[in-house]
């Protein structure tokens, strides 16, 4: 059985006594801060206080059916639940304001964490029955005990959309779906109608599309302005003739509960302003980018279009300059940290696009000299994760035969990597410090030659091969042909699959930056306690270096050794519980925790934007409220848990 107290009178009575500081001391805490004054009162009227000297064990599983919920109001408590087969041990560090055990009382069972005292504590108990009584009255509390840390996500989400919304004003979110746009029937046409009276009816409609149909509605292709002017031109398409001819035949399409950010990243990264929803295999709705400017969500896409049709350098670097607000609107729209990112490396990849073509243009390259040819994004950019601080990491793949075709074509292409870096720079993506980039004989090479290159880092013969592989295995081809990429991916990929030993290595270079077992306290210095005022004022933590690059490291890790060729973190992960190498819950938690480290540093960024500061990812603990410091400890434990199942799979 749970242990008894000594004496439940004084214990009552010292919480009887001060009321009034323990109802501040909660309110200062999520979820206590939304919940009623009255229900607050209700849990300090039925608690007691008790005292556990470090190194005791508050709460394990020894102590049979849970019969009260812990609530630390002063010192700090570790918990400790032992891994099931395969699986690390899972930790937990609790400061005051946290309450456990939620599931051992929601589920009437003994806790299956040991709670242990890591310094003198004191605990607030609630009596199993108050829990549960108290549960029913109040939701807040009803919601946090089921949901837990996703429930802190969400009012993070919300408070970082109010905070934008307060000097970018507000409409419909991002998120909502397309089907709240489907007010009216789409235009449509059978395939054996004349183009005629296909433009016709988009005259008399005032639209700038007709999706063509079957009998059956079945989405078949799409007529737009676009093609009007492609047909007038040509002199073999008859106006009087079937608009089969002229129509752009299975158009990519988006059911109707995709998000009008689904819609808008479509139309930016295929350079077209409409967009079909299918529902059942039947049509029904077409977005325009005439109805998302209505509703004020068109920047990306006529950025995105203006990047890729501007005709100098300077243009880039002033349309660029657009992005930071772009990224402010998303975030008051209620768009995610996966949303921005991929949005921002999306008008990064238009940029590093039109950059090389203006650059082959200037260089007098024409399109025959130009295949066979493919531009390689490495590290954020590849992975799909870049914020608006980023420098290059690139490289430059071409077809060859032997080594002597491929000296000439190196030849031929480093100028051209090297005016592309340089120009890139220009625009606001700035040289890599570390030369990573195109322009760098030793990454621009033929397809042959980076296969080489590849096997050199596995079997240990390639210098800084470990710092290596933390760049190169994070790939994607952004321009041009394949020129060998996709048999280089291919081949890297089966590489490091092939080779425990080398992944060995990799896992043991991703853990070597890990919070330690002592608890986060030490880690984060005292701000993340509650002794900001005693010298924590100046404690930091790089989110990249220190939070975001965990995750980062320990999911190539685990994709590559299961053969996994997708470079983005968040793909990785969900790969792997979806194919059963993690547990799906899990990976999605740690999704859910890489997804908040993300939003904070986009956020952080914001906040300098708006001071004017220079960019970086240190952010002073001091800043953080209490909600944010759980939710960061709840994010970093996730990390530390992947981390633990790297050692365990490894043997470190």
């Amino acid at each position: 059985m749970e242990k008894e107290p000594p004496a439940e009178a004084p214990a009552r009575q010292a919480v009887a006594q001060n009321l009034h500081g323990l109802a501040n001391f909660l309110r200062q805490h999520p979820p206590f801060d939304q919940m009623e004054p009255g229900h607050v009162l209700e849990l300090l009227e039925h608690c007691r206080l008790e005292f556990f000297a470090a190194g005791s064990v508050v709460l394990a599983p020894e102590h049979g059916l849970v019969r009260h919920w812990y609530l630390l109001r002063q010192g700090h408590v570790t918990g400790l639940r032992p891994g099931g087969e395969g699986e690390p041990d899972q930790h937990v560090e609790l400061w005051p304001g946290e309450g456990f055990p939620y599931g051992a009382l929601l589920g009437e069972r003994p806790t299956r964490s040991r709670f242990v005292a890591a310094e003198d504590s004191f605990c607030l108990l609630l009596p199993a029955a108050a829990f549960g009584r108290l549960l029913q009255r109040s939701e807040v509390l009803r919601d946090f005990a089921l949901r837990g840390v996703s429930g802190l996500l969400g009012r993070l989400g919300r408070q970082i959309q109010a905070s934008a919304v307060q000097t970018m004003g507000s409409d419909d979110p991002l998120d909502a779906p397309l089907a709240s746009l489907m007010a009216r029937e789409p235009l449509c046409c059978l395939p054996d109608d004349s183009l005629r009276q296909a433009v016709a009816g988009m005259n008399e409609r005032r639209v700038g599309s007709t999706a063509v149909v079957d009998e059956a509605g079945r989405l078949l292709g799409i007529f737009t302005l676009r093609d009007l002017r492609r047909a007038v031109t040509d002199p073999a398409i008859d106006l009087d003739g079937p608009i089969r001819q002229a129509m752009t035949p299975d158009p990519f399409h988006l059911q109707p509960e995709h998000t009008l950010f689904d819609a808008a990243m479509l139309m930016t990264q295929h350079h077209f302003g409409h967009v079909c929803i299918v529902a059942d295999g039947r049509l029904v709705g077409v977005v325009s980018e005439r109805d998302l400017f209505a509703l004020q969500k068109v920047d990306m896409v006529h950025l995105a279009r203006a990047m890729r049709q501007s005709d100098s350098f300077e243009h880039l670097q002033a349309l660029r300059a657009g992005m930071p607000r772009l990224v402010a609107h998303m975030l008051a729209h209620g768009a995610s940290a996966e949303q921005v990112l991929h949005l921002v490396t999306q008008l990064n990849d238009h940029t590093t696009t039109r950059v090389i073509e203006l650059v082959a243009r200037a260089q007098g390259m024409s399109g025959a000299a130009l295949a066979g040819i493919g531009w390689i994004a490495f590290g954020s950019e590849a992975r799909g994760e870049q914020t608006l601080l980023t420098d290059q990491d690139n490289g430059l793949v071409f077809l060859a035969e032997d080594k002597a075709q491929a000296s000439e074509r190196q030849a031929q292409l480093l100028p051209l990597a090297q005016a592309i870096n340089a120009a890139l720079d220009q625009c606001g993506l700035g040289l890599c410090p570390g030369n990573i980039m195109a322009g760098n004989p030793a990454l621009c090479l033929a397809g042959f030659q980076w296969r080489a290159f590849f096997n050199r880092i596995v079997q240990g013969r390639e210098p800084q091969g470990l710092l290596h592989a933390t760049i190169f295995f994070d790939m994607r081809q952004v321009w041009g042909d394949d020129g060998g990429f996709a048999e280089l991916q291919r081949h890297a990929v089966e590489a490091v699959r092939a080779e425990p030993a080398f992944q060995r290595l990799m896992a043991g270079v991703a853990l070597e930056n890990a919070p330690p077992l002592g608890g986060l306290k030490d880690w984060l210095g005292q701000a993340l306690g509650q002794t900001l005022g005693r010298g924590g004022q100046g404690a930091a933590i790089d989110l990249k270096k220190q939070a975001i690059t965990l995750f980062v490291d320990a999911a190539r890790v685990l994709a590559l050794a299961h053969g996994i060729a997708a470079a983005s973190t968040v793909q990785r992960l969900r790969l792997l519980g979806e194919r059963g190498h993690l547990e799906p819950a899990r990976a999605e938690a740690y999704v859910e925790a890489f997804n908040y480290l993300q939003q904070l540093r986009l956020r952080h960024h914001q906040r300098q934007l708006q001071q004017g500061l220079a960019l970086d990812n240190r952010l002073l603990l001091a800043e953080l409220n209490a909600l944010d410091q759980r939710v960061l400890r709840a994010a970093l434990a996730q990390a530390r848990h992947l981390q633990d199942s790297l050692r365990l799979r490894y043997q470190l």
